[in-house]
C-alpha cells in the first residue's frame, strides 16, 4: 500500500481578495497558471465553469508524464465564498486526490494557501515513482503557478517593505 503525501504552497499576491476569488473560482483560469507542456484542457462547456459551487464536476485532460493523456475528473466538494473551495479526484491518475485552496486578506494584498493531499496507485511502485518524479512534478507546477501570478499581478510587498521604499 502506497503512503499518503502532503504538499503545501503560499504565496501572497497584491491583489484584493475580491479579485483573487474571482479569478481562482473561475476554473477556466486554471490553464492561465498551468505549466504548457502539460496540455491543459477543460472538457465541456466552458460557459458552464464561471465560477465553482459544491457539487460540481470538471473533465479535463492533462500530460503530466512524457506527453501521454491522461482523463482527469474533479469535484469541487465545499465553497465558502471568499475563504476556501475544495477539489477531490474522481476519476483520474492519483489513487487519492484532495486540493484545498485558501484565501485570506493581508495587509496589501491575499494570501493563498494550498494543501494537496495525495496518494498514488500502484503500491510501493507507487512511492518509488512519488520519490523520483511526481513530487518534484506538483512542486513544478506550484513553482510555475507562483512565477505566472507574479507575471499577472505583480509581486507582494509588505507594508513593512513599502514603508522602506518609501522612506
Amino acid at each position: 500500500m502506497s503512503k499518503m503525501y502532503t504538499l503545501k504552497s503560499k504565496q501572497s499576491v497584491p491583489i484584493s481578495l475580491e479579485t483573487a476569488w474571482d479569478f481562482f473560482s473561475s476554473p477556466v483560469n486554471l490553464k492561465k497558471i498551468t505549466p504548457e507542456h502539460m496540455a491543459f484542457i477543460i472538457k465541456g462547456d466552458l460557459a458552464d465553469l464561471k465560477k465553482i459551487y459544491a457539487g460540481q464536476i470538471i473533465n479535463y485532460t492533462v500530460k503530466p508524464i512524457a506527453g501521454i493523456p491522461l482523463a482527469w475528473t474533479t469535484e469541487i466538494t465545499h465553497v465558502v465564498d471568499h475563504q476556501y473551495f475544495i477539489d477531490e479526484q474522481r476519476f483520474g491518475p492519483y489513487r487519492f486526490w484532495h486540493h484545498q485552496h485558501f484565501f485570506s486578506q493581508i495587509p496589501g494584498g491575499v494570501e493563498i494557501e494550498d494543501i494537496v493531499h495525495y496518494k498514488l496507485p500502484l503500491g510501493f511502485l507507487g512511492d518509488i515513482a512519488n520519490f523520483i518524479f511526481v513530487r518534484q512534478q506538483l512542486k513544478a507546477i506550484f513553482d510555475y503557478r507562483t512565477q505566472k501570478l507574479n507575471e499577472m499581478f505583480g509581486l507582494y510587498k509588505s507594508p513593512v517593505e513599502l514603508s522602506n521604499v518609501l522612506n
